[in-house]
């Protein structure tokens, strides 16, 4: 038996505050007889310790082998030194260190053991709406600074009462140092606040607690609309079955035609109204509880007015104890069970997501028949997240498949979780686009991409980009060395960016839209940027170094130049932003540049000569522009051509939200066709013998399924064609995908398939999302290599 002491001083980075770290290393010393003690401190948790040598390099081994679920450990430090002569093992207060940070754990849905003990009549939390644990609950919305303790979050308000106290300091209990620990005692209440009528401005408080929670349910089951307070900010809700609730809800928020998500209260319903593979099962039921796009089952009863035009919809499970209470009867309530609930951002359309009481009085006030609400304040707020599951093949052989999450909107659940970057950077932010924006902040080889914050088009919206920025800024000690932003000179977040360099003196860098869309999806897959990459970059709007606006970009980079063999054909934009809200006007664009007529039985056609608002000469001005070029910059824009063949073939005339006519072309494309129109592929890539087959298509009455796969086809193939020219060119076999157009699930995965065939190595996006809400990340790469090599 060995008998000599010896210690460690050991060191761990990583997400490892608010996920049980320290009663898992009290648990460890207990087992391997050790003494010393472990603490947090604002750069991560440190440990000393003595015990024999084996049982030393067996805790050592167990810290990363063993870790809590919640943690996330990237570095382990352990040192030898004599032993302190220890006789007890203990946690020690945490510790502030000046200029030091640590990744902070994302909000974490309601685990099972508090599931369970939220529904046992005979817990003292049983039916609480904020029961957690150090396993689950709020943590990033509701810190104000690290370290990571309660005084230091919204929850300090809440004195711990004397059992509470108990679980909180027993290292062996499940709630040992659970910040947001509380129970009905001691912790946060929810009440339900009415108004009979929605020119009642005065609210009333109608009940508390229990039967608060009871009372929202009886008016979500009357089709009333409620605005529920969840983690991150409120949530408008209704009962997903009644169409006159679900179609006065668009009515109020303004939002016609755009999907709202649902809550369902188990993955068996999910699986009675939608298609579930294993694999979107397992995401359903992740702890980050992301919505879920799914395919609709054809015969579920739900509202036609939930996703209008589409064949999936966004569902979620339900994620705090609130919600499940909402859906789970008490035992003395005769109120059937709600199925399903609409749960779609509390904000009128295109504004920030409301998120504190006050706020939501009077900013949802017109939108909501009646308010959940409680007292836990909320310090950040937070969209929830979306994602998707890809099937797509990976090998060259057509039978082997493999499942991938893409995300679509990376916010609660998964904000701020780091991405590992391949290098060192100096503390950088970046400022992101004005369309689904995120910033991004790095510090050493952390790049903490921001929560949602949405589309940068009102100054609500700047003020939370603002506040975000100041937010992640004193989290991450970070006082930004670089600012990188998009070189389009309207973009609010780049005015922000210019303004703030040029008033504290730091290095401003422009970055290119399309390049940062290519460098996103090489950094989050570790490429270190010693070799280019093909990278095939579709969107719908990003401003040129021509001036023009590109988004139909093959380029060939790596994160400090790029260049640009290949392109769409550049078209006029008529109108400019109203051509893209009107699409009829993009088909007749596509046939002019075609030598096609405007034949008047075309459906961009008949659609302008019928709509008196356009005056009886739209054909003729609309001409007139295109020959002229008045008012109609010039555009690449591969999201505008899947907007103009959606217009001709008469899916969509006009749209009222982002990439609407693409979304509904793509739910209408028939799986089992296997056609392909032709592109002309030179030094521009030009579309006009896709337009003119699809005429000839149209005039033979050949189904709109059938037209609008064999279009999918055709760019997936065009794509194809291209990729093998440059791999023969410039000897590059790496192709990045990256832009919003590929969250087209119908182009990525035939795109996919046809690459692998041609053995060609891909990167593709599955931490960041490939639209405009990845961009920062890649902005920030760009910034520190372009910055890094002008200094050497």
């Amino acid at each position: 038996m060995e008998k000599d002491q010896q210690g460690k001083r050991i060191h761990i980075n990583g997400i490892v505050q608010g996920v049980g770290f320290r009663p898992f290393v009290f648990g460890l010393a207990e087992r391997y007889a050790l003494a010393g003690w472990v603490r947090n401190t604002s750069a991560g948790v440190d440990i000393e310790v003595d015990g024999t040598p084996t049982a030393l390099d067996a805790f050592v081994d167990a810290l990363t082998a063993e870790a809590p679920p919640l943690a996330q450990i990237d570095d382990v430090t352990a040192v030898s030194i004599p032993a302190n002569g220890f006789t007890t093992f203990a946690i020690v207060h945490s510790e502030a260190i000046s200029g030091a940070f640590q990744p902070i754990s994302p909000d974490v849905s309601i685990c099972e053991d508090c599931r369970r003990e939220l529904g046992d009549p005979h817990d003292r939390r049983y039916r609480y709406p904020f029961i957690n644990c150090t396993n689950c609950g709020p943590r990033f919305t509701i810190i104000q600074d690290i370290p990571y303790d309660r005084p230091l979050t919204t929850m300090a308000p809440f004195a711990m009462c004397p059992d509470c106290r108990r679980e909180y300091e027993d290292p062996h209990d499940r709630r040992f140092h659970a910040q947001p620990v509380a129970c009905p005692v001691c912790g946060p209440q929810v009440w339900l606040e009415i108004h009979e009528s929605l020119t009642d401005e005065q609210l009333r408080i109608a009940d508390h607690r229990e039967e608060a929670i009871q009372h929202a349910r009886r008016l979500l089951a009357e089709g009333k609309i409620l605005a529920v307070k969840g983690l991150g900010g409120f949530h408008l809700a209704c009962d997903a079955f009644n169409e006159t609730a679900v179609s006065t809800l668009r009515t109020r928020k303004l939002r016609r035609d755009k999907p709202f998500a649902l809550m369902m209260p188990d993955i068996e319903t999910i699986a009675q109204h939608c298609y579930v593979n294993e694999a979107e099962r397992e995401l359903l039921l992740a702890r980050e509880r992301p919505i879920v796009l799914l395919y609709r089952r054809p015969e579920s009863p739900m509202a036609t007015a939930v996703a209008p035009g589409q064949d999936t919809i966004g569902v979620m499970l339900p994620y705090t104890p609130l919600h499940y209470l909402l859906f789970h009867d008490a035992p003395s309530d005769s109120q059937p069970s709600l199925t399903a609930l609409v749960m779609t951002s509390g904000n009128l359309s295109e504004e920030p997501i409301a998120y504190s009481n006050d706020e939501a009085r009077s900013r949802l006030a017109s939108l909501a028949d009646a308010f959940l609400l409680h007292d836990r304040d909320i310090h950040t707020r937070c969209d929830d997240s979306v994602m998707r599951v890809i099937h797509a093949q990976t090998t060259t052989d057509p039978v082997v498949t493999t499942d991938y999450q893409l995300p679509l909107r990376r916010s609660r659940g998964y904000a701020p979780f780091p991405v590992k970057l391949p290098w060192e950077m100096p503390p950088t932010l970046a400022a992101g686009a004005e369309l689904k924006n995120t910033f991004c902040i790095t510090n050493g080889r952390y790049a903490f991409l921001s929560h949602h914050i949405g589309d940068m088009e009102n100054y609500e919206t700047l003020q939370s980009f603002e506040q975000g920025v100041a937010h992640f800024e004193r989290l991450f000690r970070v006082t930004p060395e670089l600012i990188a932003y998009d070189m389009h000179p309207n973009y609010l977040a780049s005015r922000y960016a210019l303004a703030r360099a040029e008033r504290e003196g730091i290095t401003a860098v422009s970055i290119q839209h399309h390049h940062a869309h290519i460098a996103a999806v090489m950094a989050e897959n570790g490429h270190r940027g010693d070799r280019p990459v093909i990278g095939v970059s579709f969107d719908g709007t990003g401003y040129g170094d021509d001036g023009a606006i590109w988004g139909g970009e093959f380029l060939v980079a790596d994160y400090g130049a790029y260049e640009r063999p290949y392109h769409l054909v550049y078209t006029p934009l008529p109108g400019g932003d109203k051509a893209i809200r009107e699409p009829w006007r993009l088909a007749l664009t596509w046939l002019h540049h075609a030598g096609l007529d405007w034949s008047d039985d075309l459906a961009p056609t008949q659609y302008a000569a019928h709509n008196t608002q356009y005056g009886a000469n739209a054909l003729d001005i609309l001409k007139h522009q295109l020959t002229t070029g008045l008012n109609a910059p010039p555009t690449s824009s591969m999201g505008r051509l899947f907007d103009a063949v959606a217009a001709l073939v008469g899916v969509r005339a006009t749209v009222n939200y982002e990439a609407q006519a693409a979304i509904e072309l793509e739910a209408l494309a028939d799986p089992t066709e296997t056609g392909v129109y032709p592109f002309a592929i030179q030094n521009a890539l030009d579309p006009a013998p896709l337009m003119q087959a699809i005429l000839a298509d149209l005039r033979a009455h050949t189904p709109i399924p059938t037209i609008a796969a064999r279009f999918h086809n055709s760019v997936a193939h065009m794509v194809r064609q291209v990729c093998a020219d440059l791999r023969a060119r410039y000897q590059i076999n790496e192709v990045a995908l990256s832009g919003g157009v590929w969250q087209n699930v119908t182009l990525l995965q035939q795109t996919v398939r046809l690459l692998q065939q041609d053995n060609f190595t891909l990167l593709l996006h599955s931490k960041v999302p490939p639209n405009d809400g990845g961009l920062a990340l890649g902005q920030a790469a760009i910034a520190y290599v372009k910055y890094a090599h002008k200094t050497r």
